[in-house]
């Protein structure tokens, strides 16, 4: 049986410093999860970086307030977003597809299984999700937390081996990482407490920050999925997440058993 990885690229990978697009990192990622398919695992892709994406394609002379500007802009940006997938999957004869998504679509009913059946039956076809939460229609409570949340919900909904959640540092520190006595935790048992590691700093271009990687962490795996958090901005990071992670630094989530 296939492995099926479910893989977070937080706004943080995929902007650069000037919140634009890092499209030289995207394609990098997309030629990893490429060779991921090639060792026959099954990957599911929750990207960030549509909201990103419209906000430098757009020029407004007048004032939104934030729900009129979050709408606009990721309305924008994820055609320009899921275009440049498409492009870059293409390259490797690879069939992308598009899932946006609502917090109520994963409440218990016909929408939970409607959603579970329509990925289900985009891998069995060998086409790669590309899941977002669907950001014009979603606004303050109907949102998620992030795109961790939802990538947490997503690997659970489809029973998903393991979660890789991509940000822009290495993983859970002792300290802040930019603390020279900073330790990286390179392993966490079901049910240890962390929190007090945890720096409350939101990401510069996203909603998340560590805070909601380590709630994710916890909850999926108490579901028995095992969870990395490791560094997207790292060159090759995927592949050796897979062929060296001894020599790879990220926080591993291990999974509960029965």
């Amino acid at each position: 049986m296939k492995k099926r990885i479910v893989i977070k690229i937080g706004s943080n990978v995929l902007t650069r410093q000037d919140g634009k697009l890092d499209v030289t990192r995207m394609s990098a990622l997309v030629d990893q999860v490429a060779w991921l398919r090639k060792q026959d695992i099954e990957v599911i892709l929750v990207s960030s970086g549509a909201v990103a994406c419209g906000r430098r394609e757009l020029t407004v002379d007048h004032s939104l307030d934030s729900v009129e500007q979050r709408q606009l802009f990721s309305a924008v940006g994820q055609v320009k977003l899921v275009g440049l997938y498409y492009d870059l999957f293409r390259e490797f004869g690879i069939h992308v597809g598009q899932v946006l998504t609502m917090k109520e679509n994963f409440q218990p009913g016909e929408q939970y299984r409607n959603q579970q059946a329509c990925m289900a039956v985009m891998l069995e076809n060998d086409v790669l999700p590309i899941v977002n939460e669907n950001d014009t229609v979603s606004v303050t409570e109907l949102m998620f937390t992030d795109n961790d949340e939802l990538s947490g919900l997503i690997a659970q909904m489809m029973e998903a081996d393991t979660l890789i959640l991509l940000s822009n540092i290495d993983g859970i520190f002792t300290t802040h990482p930019d603390d020279p006595t900073a330790e990286l935790i390179r392993e966490v048992a079901p049910g240890r407490d962390l929190s007090e590691y945890i720096q409350p700093e939101k990401s510069a271009f996203g909603r998340g920050g560590m805070h909601s990687k380590y709630t994710t962490a916890s909850k999926v795996s108490q579901a028995g999925i095992r969870v990395i958090i490791a560094n997207g901005e790292r060159e090759n990071i995927l592949t050796d997440l897979i062929e060296r992670p001894e020599d790879t630094p990220h926080t591993e989530f291990l999974p509960k058993t029965e």
